[in-house]
């Protein structure tokens, strides 16, 4: 058996560039500040940890608890009426993709992002994937990608089993190098030894998950 791990932002949907977006807005509507959005600067690239570094360079006389529900509302709020006016998109071929996985008794399959549960989820049935039954870890959990990731695997069980995860970015890399796990970049936005365009070459993202 196989452990297959998605993170959700550009690697299932195409929703970075929006989820973005109403984030800034939300931190700008409950602080009045303007969110330094060089996400790779971040030691955590995650929701909670921008704020957690938001405060130490930006706000220093805001609590982060009490910040992250601040502003969790409003991003909520945000995405809600974005998706409302505007469904969010699949990766081209990764509904087929994920629920090939999750049909075959061959994959345990798991969800671990660096956004919150709830705007995750949101996105994710907007887009039309079946998650009802798939253990999921967020930014809710833990500010570090890391942490997240092990927190999914632990959730999903059998937590011997070979680990493949699916992601779009450079902190993926980073945080796969640090925990030892098989890493399928989606996307061109980084460089990596494995990498597809999208999920319709599925035979070759089930190789590298396979033939490690």
């Amino acid at each position: 058996m196989y452990h297959v791990m998605f993170d959700v932002d550009d690697t299932l949907i195409q929703s970075s560039q929006f989820d973005e977006s109403c984030f800034v807005k939300a931190v700008k509507l409950v602080t009045g500040l303007d969110l330094y959005q060089s996400w790779s600067d971040y030691p955590h690239a995650t929701d909670r940890g921008i704020l957690r570094t938001f405060i130490e360079i930006q706000a220093p006389d805001e609590e982060l608890v009490d910040l992250e529900r601040r502003v969790k509302a409003v991003f909520i709020q945000n995405i809600r009426e974005r998706l409302s006016h505007r469904p969010a998109l699949e990766v081209s071929g990764a509904k087929a993709f994920f629920h090939r996985l999750l049909g075959d008794d061959r994959f345990i399959v798991s969800l671990a992002t660096g956004g919150w549960r709830e705007t995750a989820r949101m996105k994710l049935i907007s887009a039309g994937f079946n998650i009802n039954d798939v253990s999921m870890a967020s930014s809710d959990d833990h500010y570090s990608r890391a942490r997240i990731m092990e927190l999914a695997r632990e959730r999903a069980g059998n937590t011997d089993l070979q680990l493949t995860y699916f992601g779009d970015a450079e902190w993926d890399v980073r945080t796969c190098q640090e925990l030892g796990v098989n890493l399928v970049i989606v996307g061109n936005k980084v460089s990596h030894c494995q990498t597809i365009h999208d999920y319709h070459s599925d035979d070759q993202a089930l190789y590298y998950i396979t033939n490690r």
